[in-house]
């Protein structure tokens, strides 16, 4: 789980870089520093718009900005939460050393529930970008006036308390199960509503179609700021600034969760390639381009790369399948 951010967080030096990079050594790193990559390809697995392909947007520009790069190319394969853009990239982008996908936890999820035969694992890990927290809303009227009340009642009976997200496995969905679990009760006893997006979500909340709702933080934050919808509990390790609602954890639930997205290249690059995509996007988390950037899009710095990175996706992988399996989704 990320419930190290603070060493997530901290500045990436170059003397880092390249603690990261040890099979590599100092000279293939040097050949990073000093190579430049005219047009970089980005590769994303799912429809214009989203939250994948609004990373790779803003990788663009501030890439453009900062001078890294010359050009950019994006491509975009919708579908499945990523399970049918992946064996697209693995099979004909391999070897492609100036390539990237950007992908995160919600594929994780999607290649786990819908079975795919192509891993996340054949891919390279470049580094891990963003996150985002989860927050958990009700209507203005509910009865449930803080988490524990909209825990207690679950666990009272859990067909009375229904749940409105995102798509069936995805990040809300997860959330909730973890949540439903650590308040004593069983995750496959969410009564889970899947919406195509925040509005109709929304709706069904006002309506009150559904009991509460799980989305991240910026699909709801409007709404909250007007009182159209209140904050119970946000998913983050800890208070966010100018955000006055308590974390999960403060409410006596053990939850933490971040929807993070990050980078990676595909099977067959050479080293030198790796270390130069790696070297890449740590001057760019550097960059005061992509700090407006995080700033403008309300997304947290996750940074970790390289071969930490990697370890991390592999952990990653094993909690989200149990969390699936939880939910009854695995």
């Amino acid at each position: 789980m990320i419930n190290r951010r603070s060493f997530l967080q901290s500045t990436v030096t170059a003397a880092a870089a390249t603690a990261l990079l040890p099979a590599f050594g100092n000279d293939a790193l040097a050949q990073s520093k000093a190579a430049a990559i005219d047009n970089l390809l980005l590769f994303v697995p799912a429809n214009p718009g989203g939250g994948w392909d609004q990373t790779a947007r803003s990788m663009e520009q501030a890439l453009k900005t900062a001078g890294l790069i010359k050009g950019a190319q994006v491509t975009n394969v919708g579908g499945a939460g990523g399970a049918v853009g992946l064996p697209q990239f693995v099979n004909q982008w391999k070897g492609r050393g100036n390539a990237l996908m950007v992908a995160g936890m919600v594929m994780v999820g999607a290649l786990i529930t819908n079975k795919s035969p192509v891993k996340i694992t054949q891919t390279v890990p470049i580094a891990r970008l963003t996150g985002e927290f989860e927050v958990i809303v009700v209507p203005p009227d509910s009865p449930h006036k803080t988490l524990k009340d909209l825990a207690a009642a679950f666990k009272a009976d859990p067909t009375k308390v229904s749940w409105a997200g995102g798509s069936a496995g995805g990040t809300d969905h997860i959330l909730a199960g973890m949540i439903a679990k650590a308040a004593g009760g069983e995750a496959k006893k969410v009564a889970y509503v899947a919406y195509s997006g925040g509005g109709p979500a929304q709706a069904a909340l006002l309506g009150n179609q559904v009991t509460c709702g799980v989305s991240g933080w910026g699909e709801f934050s409007e709404q909250i700021k007007a009182g159209k919808l209140r904050a119970l509990a946000i998913s983050a390790d800890k208070r966010q600034p100018g955000i006055d609602v308590p974390t999960i954890k403060e409410q006596g639930l053990d939850v933490e969760l971040y929807n993070w997205r990050g980078v990676f290249a595909p099977p067959g690059i050479k080293d030198t390639d790796k270390a130069v995509l790696i070297d890449l996007m740590t001057r760019m988390r550097g960059s005061p381009a992509w700090t407006e950037q995080l700033k403008t899009r309300e997304w947290t710095d996750v940074f970790l790369a390289g071969d930490a990175y990697g370890k991390y996706l592999t952990e990653e992988n094993t909690r989200i399948e149990a969390i699936l399996k939880d939910l009854g989704l695995a």
